[in-house]
């Protein structure tokens, strides 16, 4: 009986996570549909759930975004794990304390909060270890950093999933996951 029960339990749990990532993968994806146009200005946003306007956004963007339709504020989880830990945080903007305006779209400081209270996932070249809901991030060319999100549509040969971003051209699914220096595979769920 015991057994039956700890097997039902994992089912269950399982399921859940499926749930999530399909949820996060399907926000991830409904985000292409709109116009936006990469624009990594400074915005004065409320707090928390602020957002800069619809129609603009960079890479960080499409995270935030796609976890909001699922109730998560990455703004407002970010901002507090930050007040309560900044030492635990990158120092390279020269910044004393957190800013709830941009501490949330910074890449290197969603690393930091997907390993305090995400799943760290191995960092491979197998595509087959990369699956929906996923949070990857990259190094770019000149020192720039880059995040996206794995995503339930294929590439055109079938061996990859796309990524949900924002590299330049707006909220896209690219084939990408290769094209890069992959620095971060994470998967997060509150």
């Amino acid at each position: 009986m015991k057994k039956y029960f700890a097997i039902l339990f994992f089912v269950s749990i399982t399921i859940f996570g499926q749930n999530f990532q399909t949820k996060l993968s399907n926000a991830a994806i409904n985000l292409t549909k709109d116009k936006v146009v990469y624009d990594p200005t400074y915005f004065n946003l409320k707090y928390p759930n602020g957002d800069v306007p619809a129609d603009k956004g960079v890479c960080t963007d499409v995270v935030i975004r796609a976890y909001r339709k699922l109730g998560i504020d990455l703004q407002k989880e970010v901002h507090e794990d930050m007040a309560k830990n900044f030492s635990k945080y990158p120092k390279k903007w020269g910044l004393k304390r957190p800013d709830t305006n941009i501490d949330h779209r910074r890449v290197p400081n969603l690393m930091v909060f997907f390993s305090r209270f995400g799943k760290v996932k191995p960092i491979t070249n197998d595509a087959k270890d990369y699956v929906p809901g996923d949070i990857v991030t990259w190094d770019l060319p000149k020192n720039l950093t880059h995040i996206g999100i794995v995503v339930n549509q294929k590439s055109a040969d079938g061996k990859r999933y796309l990524i949900s971003h924002n590299i330049g051209a707006g909220q896209v699914l690219q084939d990408c996951l290769f094209s890069w220096t992959i620095t971060g595979h994470y998967f997060y769920q509150r």
